[in-house]
């Protein structure tokens, strides 16, 4: 996601803040976040709510400190009002809220960010999207390469077999280095997976390659281990060249923060926003 749409995310979503003057409490109406969030129907969003509260009752944070159901007013015409239903929401409960969405979708991705990240500085923002869009791509390949073990496995060929192909394909998209080679240039350790240091371009480039092998080996039917590797390493290269065009050679993309660290810091910081996030006011009688 661009700085751009980034800094008009975090004005939209700052506007939607509101104040309870007496106790100083942050909160967020859930319709207002709702159109933040890209639904269009209440009562979809109201799903999204109940698996948010779900979540917040599974790590024994008492629920209503966060979600409030609420009635306001609605003007309809001629000066008539009707009541609809809202909930107030703190900080913790719109990042649940988030989680529970589709990461896939910028206004989600966004979300996650801006509702964990309590200082809102646009900088910090940008780096935990960049996270989520990492963790995404990265989603994709386990996935695709799952289903290439799967295809080759059908077609005769072992785990042994699986990693000699994924490694010459490798050794194609990154003009001579194979998988051990990338491990010692970007400095990781042999048995961390290579993914873990990639940057998000060149995990979707790994992932474009595979997903272009699996399609080949399921429409001719491809059969054992020469065959299907002659195919991966072909697709490789082309993605290789279509790098190439952009000026971009993968190889000598600077490596990424360690995923597994990210991950951790992710988590810590998740802890910290249920812990310290400021609960809602007791209501009065």
């Amino acid at each position: 996601m661009d700085k751009n749409k980034v800094f008009v995310l975090k004005q939209q979503f700052d506007m939607t803040i509101q104040l309870e003057e007496a106790d100083e409490v942050e909160f967020w109406y859930a319709r207002d976040l709702m159109k933040l969030l890209g639904y269009a129907r209440w009562e979809n969003f109201e799903t999204a709510i109940k698996r948010a509260v779900e979540s917040c009752e599974n790590t024994d944070i008492i629920v209503e400190n966060h979600f409030r159901d609420v009635t306001k007013m609605v003007p309809l015409g001629s000066n008539a009002k009707r009541p609809i239903k809202d909930y107030m929401l703190t900080r913790y409960a719109c990042y649940l809220i988030a989680q529970n969405g589709d990461p896939a979708k910028p206004e989600i991705a966004f979300a996650q960010s801006y509702f964990l990240t309590q200082t809102r500085k646009q900088e910090l923002i940008e780096e935990r999207i960049q996270y989520i869009e990492r963790a995404e791509a990265r989603g994709r390949l386990k996935e695709s390469e799952k289903r290439l073990s799967q295809n080759i496995y059908e077609r005769g060929v072992d785990d042994k077999g699986f990693g000699r192909i994924r490694s010459k394909g490798d050794t194609a998209l990154f003009g001579g280095y194979n998988t051990a080679d990338m491990k010692a240039k970007l400095g990781m350790k042999e048995n961390c997976p290579l993914a873990d240091f990639l940057p998000t371009l060149t995990i979707a480039a790994k992932n474009l390659a595979t997903e272009m092998t699996n399609y080949r080996v399921e429409e001719e039917d491809m059969q054992g281990e020469r065959a299907i590797t002659v195919e991966h390493v072909q697709n490789n290269r082309s993605v290789r060249q279509m790098l190439g065009e952009r000026g971009i050679q993968p190889e000598n993309l600077p490596p990424s923060e360690d995923f597994k660290k990210l991950e951790r810091r992710v988590k810590r910081q998740e802890k910290q926003l249920a812990s310290k996030s400021v609960i809602l006011p007791i209501e009065e009688d």
